[in-house]
């Protein structure tokens, strides 16, 4: 070993969003002349700088690089110890490698943000809003929801009532608002409502709605009604008050006729048969034509319910773009045995790490990036023959692998925007996560298993 290293200081820490040094110093113990390169690798060398990149000593001279670290205030900036490392190669001795090592300390930040989707509901018994919770900070958020109004007009019911949240993930809470007095009659009310999170020790996140309760029954209908009702009760008044009197003269008609009437003579016998009396009609019963049956309001059964409509990467990808703009990247895996899982986004885990259960298929939609693109590896075909490169625009779903019997898990794939870049991580089987890689403006990178290895594609995690 022809190299003497040391970081001052050997630990430190920095606030996301900011940045601090670190001098690396470097003293050839050789007996030549060498050229020293710099480079940074691990989780935190996306946000590490150095400078110089290359150093040039004579022997037995030192020389000392400025380590910079500047970690972003997202939820990428894991809070904590975070382990670095500089690998430093002698242009002389190319073999000898050295790589010192380091911590760095990044602080914790919490930044939450709700939003009610939709702002305003309308119903006569009940409305439901959702409220999507975003976690963009970078440590686990717990909280509580409540709901109030002023008058205490209405009741809330809400599924969860406490939440916790991955930093970089989303929740979505299910509200429902009851009045506790029915509009019968009348125009529609707005009634101003809020949901409250509550964290611990942290002032709570209010967002305000509205529900708009309309009336059972229109008001013009009331006013039908009660006009009716005034001209029945009119109407009986005045029949009572004034019934005309009816006397029947049946009696005494029939009496005068009777007397008036002449006793019958006897005759001779009829000299013919009386004319034989025609076979009375029954009437026929009416019929209905089967156009009119079952018409009508309220007649016939009920359709069948429809189904809900799959919840997609596109799906999840268009509700995070409402929320929030700028790009964004949301995906989800299917895990042999368990079928499709739910979508996550920037970041987040999918699939199952060490259960040896791996992924046959990947379903992934971004957001403000010209679309996505990739291609599939398989454990047992590799490259299949005849496959060609799945291509989406921004918002659509792009679908890797195959779900079906015949064809063997994902051992890799390769991804790539048309805008920006995309970076990929990946845990095959045996080996746990690899590194954070990230490709340059329009093009592809190759996330998985070595092919020599063909190992099976565990999880994955993409930002954009």
């Amino acid at each position: 070993m022809s190299l003497w290293t040391s970081l001052e200081p050997l630990s430190t820490t920095v606030d996301p969003g900011s940045s601090t040094t670190v001098r690396l110093r470097v003293r050839n113990t050789g007996d030549v002349v060498d050229e020293y390169r710099f480079e940074p690798i691990g989780g935190l060398a996306p946000w590490t700088t150095v400078e110089p990149q290359t150093l040039r000593l004579y022997p037995g001279t030192t020389g000392s690089v400025e380590l910079t670290f500047a970690p972003p205030r997202t939820p990428d900036a894991t809070a904590g110890p975070n382990p670095y490392a500089v690998r430093i190669t002698p242009t002389e001795h190319p073999e000898a490698v050295t790589v010192p090592e380091g911590n760095l300390t990044i602080t914790p930040f919490t930044e939450v943000r709700a939003e009610l989707v939709p702002p305003v509901v309308k119903g006569r018994f009940r409305g439901r809003p959702r409220l999507a919770v975003d976690n963009l900070g970078n440590t686990k958020v717990t909280a509580s929801l409540s709901g109030s109004d002023s008058g205490d007009r209405l009741s809330y019911e809400i599924q969860p009532s406490n939440v916790q949240i991955e930093p970089g993930r989303a929740a979505f809470v299910k509200a429902t608002l009851k009045p506790r007095q029915i509009i019968w009659f009348g125009s529609k009310e707005e009634q101003p409502y809020a949901l409250a999170l509550r964290r611990s020790g942290a002032k709570s996140v209010d967002v305000d709605g509205t529900y708009v309760q309309r009336g059972f029954l229109p008001g013009w209908l009331a006013t039908v009604l009660g006009l009716l009702l005034t001209l029945t009760i009119a109407f009986v008044v005045i029949w009572l008050a004034y019934k005309p009197q009816v006397r029947s003269t049946a009696t005494e008609k029939s009496s005068e006729t009777v007397s008036a009437i002449p006793p019958p003579k006897e005759s001779a016998a009829p000299t013919s048969a009386p004319p034989t009396p025609e076979p009375e009609k029954t009437p026929e019963p009416e019929t209905k034509s089967p156009e009119s049956d079952g018409e009508g309001d309220g007649g016939g059964g009920g359709s069948e319910t429809e189904k809900p409509p799959e919840r997609t990467a596109a799906v999840a990808v268009h509700e995070i773009a409402k929320l929030s703009g700028g790009r964004h990247i949301c995906y989800r895996a299917y895990v042999a045995d368990h079928g499709w899982q739910e979508p996550v986004c920037d970041g987040a885990d999918a699939g199952m790490v060490g259960k040896g259960l791996p992924i046959k298929a990947l379903n992934i939609a971004v957001s403000q990036t010209g679309g996505v693109r990739g291609a599939s590896a398989y454990v047992v075909e590799g490259w299949r023959k005849g496959d060609k490169w799945q291509q989406q625009s921004t918002g659509k779903d792009m679908y890797l692998g195959s779900t079906k019997e015949s064809y063997s898990a994902l051992q890799g794939f390769t991804i790539g925007v048309l805008e920006g870049t995309v970076c990929q991580r990946t845990s095959v089987g045996g080996k746990g996560w690899g590194g954070r890689f990230c490709t340059k403006p329009a093009d592809w990178i190759y996330g998985g298993s070595d092919m020599k290895l063909k190992l099976q594609l565990e999880a994955v995690r993409f930002t954009v």
